[in-house]
């Protein structure tokens, strides 16, 4: 089986920083014509420019832009036309470092030249912390250099590698419930709570917000981003090594975040944590999907009748019996459950499922699938 995996490496040479800096400013240059252009062509003659017609009208412009590679204006080319048919939008944002618009510089395998901890762009060398090493027998397709939102550069490279046909390593099957105070519960009532690190540095951040210390401010976004993203990685590994499926629930924080409920929701990261569970899913073997996980709070997963309490009102109460089995519910486990379910089985007709739910959605037994 053929996977494309990134590999991120900080950049360790500070001296490197204002280069790379100028050579992003190249890059939202060739960036803005293309917008530019492309505004024109559809705005005077209805024409949507292509990749290739892109490609044409910047053919030479690396020998006015000597910081830049005639693959690098081609890849330019190739993601601005992505993310117009992504928008469908006929102009996009213009690039400039004044709008905090974060350095980016895309390469292909041919551009560079890679060496143990250094790689060589156009003539100059960068060194970079090599936190683990290149997997062995992978081939870079491509790359990018990019900044963050603290200055710091990294250089991100894609290995192309051949794998042997994977085999999930657990055996649990797993409905999860993304949540806010409690950041995911598995159907089998394991619970993963992480602080709400917003919340947690929301005082330091006001007082370096009061004070104009902007690159403070920045540091202590950067360490939040750190935190969250290392705290989905070994969580999400935790969980994709000690199960065979997953089903996690389709929330979308797009909503939420018009909501009183915005900083935490933006805090939770859901979007992140969904995206290192599908594409380590994919290099363990492991079954993995998003399911639609309407009415699992209000269903109850043992006689699977809409009993549960809802309405915002309601949102507080954690723990309901159902009014008609009788079953004692907490309320984030139940809606695991049956995200479970409506993963495996399919979403009730009247609101009942043409199986007995007993115990399914508890993890273990594969009978209940």
């Amino acid at each position: 089986m053929q996977v494309v995996k990134t590999y991120s490496y900080r950049i360790k040479d500070s001296s490197c920083r204002n280069h790379l800096c100028r050579t992003a400013g190249s890059v939202n240059f060739v960036w803005n014509y293309l917008n530019a252009t492309s505004c024109r062509a559809i705005r005077e003659r209805r024409q949507w420019l292509s990749e290739f017609d892109l490609n044409n009208l910047t053919s030479g412009a690396s020998k006015e832009l000597p910081l830049l590679h005639s693959q690098t204006i081609q890849a330019i080319s190739k993601e601005y036309v992505k993310a117009r048919g992504q928008s469908n939008q006929a102009k996009l944002r213009w690039r400039s470092a004044k709008k905090k618009t974060l350095g980016w510089i895309p390469f292909k395998a041919s551009g560079v030249k890679l060496e143990e901890d250094t790689i060589k762009y156009r003539g100059r060398v960068y060194r970079f912390w090599k936190s683990r090493d290149f997997p062995e027998g992978g081939r870079v397709v491509t790359g990018s250099f990019n900044q963050d939102a603290e200055g710091r550069w990294y250089v991100n490279l894609q290995f192309q590698m051949k794998i042997e046909e994977p085999e999930p390593k657990g055996e649990r099957r797993l409905g999860i419930d993304l949540g806010l105070k409690t950041q995911a519960t598995c159907s089998d009532g394991e619970k993963l709570k992480r602080p709400n690190l917003t919340k947690e540095w929301e005082e330091k951040l006001a007082v370096a917000q009061r004070a104009g210390k902007k690159k403070r401010v920045r540091k202590i976004h950067a360490k939040i981003r750190d935190i969250r993203q290392d705290w989905n990685h070994k969580e999400s590994t935790k969980l994709i090594e000690s199960c065979s499926l997953i089903r996690v629930g389709n929330v979308s924080s797009s909503g939420l975040m018009k909501t009183r409920m915005a900083k935490s929701v933006a805090d939770a990261g859901w979007f992140q944590f969904k995206t290192m569970l599908k594409y380590k899913a994919i290099t363990h073997g492991v079954d993995f999907e998003e399911t639609n996980e309407a009415f699992s709070t209000v269903t109850c997963s043992q006689c699977l009748e809409r009993t549960g309490p809802s309405g915002i009102r309601n949102v507080g109460i954690r723990e309901w019996i159902c009014s008609s089995c009788r079953a004692s519910h907490d309320r984030d486990v139940n809606a695991a459950k049956n995200i479970l379910i409506f993963g495996l089985v399919g979403r009730p007709d009247a609101g009942r499922f043409p199986l007995s739910s007993g115990n399914a959605g508890t993890g273990g037994s594969k009978k209940n699938s």
